[in-house]
């Protein structure tokens, strides 16, 4: 992907170093303006999950973990940057675990933190953004929701496969049966990122990983942050276990209507492959997820209980900040997006 615009003081210091070639006296002074500029970012963020600024530059550093960043050198280890953005992460984090309320503490047993995982994840009546798109939403806000879903999708299931090797036993092999699944079977055709790939060119949209960045706020490179930030962090590995289980076990029910959503409005299979692949995959998954991967680590690690419960949660109250965004923007009759796609256009 290339150097996306720049959102504050941080992200501009994070990409003029980005440019700069390392070892120079410039490259020196883009590092200290960097460092300066986060610590102050930090300092003056009321709220780290929506900031602009400081999600885009810790999307930005994640994403040298990932498929790296045109004409960005190597610096994925660089140890001035990972300092960097541990203070980011720090603070991240503190905010989610202050913020996102945790459910009542099962026993540390596998059966009971599944049915506490099931209770947690239960459908809920009212408005929803899955409601919206089946039986509302306009074809520019169908747009909008894949721009909105492309950041994370076009890389689906990578954040959550950082934790294999930080597993064991039971729980390591529920997560591999579920990412098998996610990279399609062995079959390139049907890795869930390349079917969603299909689904953006069906309707007229880019497939270009990183192409919609500059588009979507803050919330949304905040819910793919977050399973970075569980997926890199051994010490995490709880809480990208509960992420996992909490996303696989909300996702069937409003994949069925996003689905029909974009058959409402015509659209063929080429579309909504995607959606319907996801409503018998993640029926399958929700099982693997609550009994044997969240329960079998719990069985093994007890420990864990507290951060399985947490990145669960997360999951959840994150997803749904960004939900509650899109949908309030659409029934006010706004874009959701920060650069809205007909005026990019």
């Amino acid at each position: 992907m290339r150097i996306p615009e720049s959102r504050g003081a941080a992200s501009a210091a994070l990409f003029e170093v980005f440019r700069s070639v390392p070892g120079t006296p410039e490259a020196a002074r883009a590092r200290a303006e960097l460092e300066s500029a986060v610590d102050e970012a930090i300092e003056a963020s009321s709220a780290i999950v929506r900031d602009e600024d400081l999600q885009l530059t810790l999307f930005c550093m994640y994403e040298l973990a990932y498929g790296g960043i045109d004409g960005v050198a190597d610096l994925e280890w660089d140890p001035g940057l990972i300092a960097v953005r541990s203070g980011i992460e720090a603070a991240f984090e503190a905010e989610l675990r202050t913020t996102v309320p945790v459910p009542p503490r099962p026993e540390p047993n596998g059966a009971d933190l599944a049915a506490a995982l099931f209770e947690l994840t239960a459908p809920t009546p009212g408005p929803s953004l899955s409601r919206f798109v089946a039986k509302q939403a306009t074809d520019e806000q169908l747009h909008e929701f894949l721009v909105q879903r492309s950041v994370y999708t076009l890389k689906e299931a990578d954040p959550h496969s950082w934790a294999i090797p930080r597993l064991r036993g039971r729980a390591k092999a529920a997560l591999v049966e579920i990412q098998a699944d996610e990279y399609g079977g062995g079959r390139p055709q049907r890795i869930h990122a390349e079917i969603f790939a299909r689904t953006l060119r069906g309707a007229g949209l880019s497939d270009e990983y990183g192409h919609y960045v500059d588009h979507v706020p803050a919330i949304t490179l905040a819910s793919l942050n977050q399973m970075s930030m569980f997926g890199l962090h051994r010490r995490l590995r709880g809480a990208v276990v509960g992420h996992l289980a909490a996303f696989e076990m909300t996702s069937a029910l409003p994949n069925r209507m996003f689905g029909n959503g974009f058959r409402r409005l015509g659209y063929d299979e080429d579309v909504t492959w995607y959606f319907d692949e996801h409503v018998e995959a993640d029926a399958v998954h929700e099982q693997i997820a609550a009994r044997d991967l969240a329960g079998g680590l719990v069985d093994s690690n007890p420990e864990l209980l507290d951060d399985i419960l947490f990145g669960a949660a997360a999951s959840l109250v994150v997803d749904g900040w960004m939900a509650e965004h899109i949908l309030s923007c659409w029934t006010a009759g706004r874009s959701s997006l920060r650069v809205p796609l007909v005026v990019a256009a």
